[in-house]
């Protein structure tokens, strides 16, 4: 799914339950670049069983992805749905994993490369902006403040950040490189883990003593 804009009557204020919020790229599956392929898209080893271990703690599992890909007119929407799918049967087939809801941003605005006459322009629902994580609070009744955002990118940390979640940086993907200034910028990550299994342990320990929802 995907859109432009903040729901209207949101309430940061609002409680509900605990997320994590998971990039794409880089944490769920191995960095390749644009996947032009669907068949290329491969789980990061352990992805699979972090997930299941988030799913069988309760935890709202859920997709948040830059995907310019369509605004760069490399393929259409309905590839990135196609990706997703078979990211979902992955994870399903791997260890009986869920995504609980998936979010993506298919826009870009033209300096930054965007061509596609429908997709090239700004967007709230880009990273670092918080459009997808406030959509998702809203629709599904998160607590972004007690939430989890794991990502691989400088957008991602500050993502969090900016919507009030605690963010862990991995080091699949671009991780390594966002950490010693080589990929985007630098960033204060809130937990730097080593991938998505060690992430969703410390994600553990630290809701160990607090109610999920």
């Amino acid at each position: 799914m995907y859109a432009f804009g903040v729901p209207a009557g949101w309430d940061e204020g609002a409680g509900g339950r605990v997320a994590v919020f998971l990039d794409r790229d880089g944490v769920l599956n191995i960095e390749a670049g644009y996947i032009h392929n669907v068949e290329d898209l491969h789980l990061v080893p352990g992805a699979a069983e972090a997930v299941r271990r988030l799913n069988d703690q309760g935890l709202f599992c859920c997709l948040v992805s830059n995907q310019s890909g369509p605004a760069r007119n490399y393929y259409p929407i309905s590839h990135v749905e196609a990706l997703h799918q078979r990211l979902c049967a992955l994870l399903h087939q791997e260890s009986g994993a869920r995504l609980d809801a998936l979010y993506f941003c298919p826009s870009l605005s033209p300096p930054e490369g965007g061509t596609h006459p429908d997709l090239a322009s700004w967007s709230t629902w880009r990273k670092p902006n918080t459009g997808m994580l406030i959509a998702a609070a809203w629709e599904h009744d998160l607590d972004i403040s007690r939430s989890f955002m794991v990502g691989d990118k400088a957008t991602d940390i500050d993502m969090a950040h900016n919507a009030g979640c605690t963010g862990i940086l991995v080091q699949t993907g671009f991780g390594d490189r966002v950490l010693i200034g080589e990929y985007q910028h630098h960033t204060r990550p809130d937990y730097i883990a080593a991938d998505l299994p060690a992430a969703a342990e410390w994600i553990l320990k630290q809701l160990a003593t607090q109610p999920l929802n």
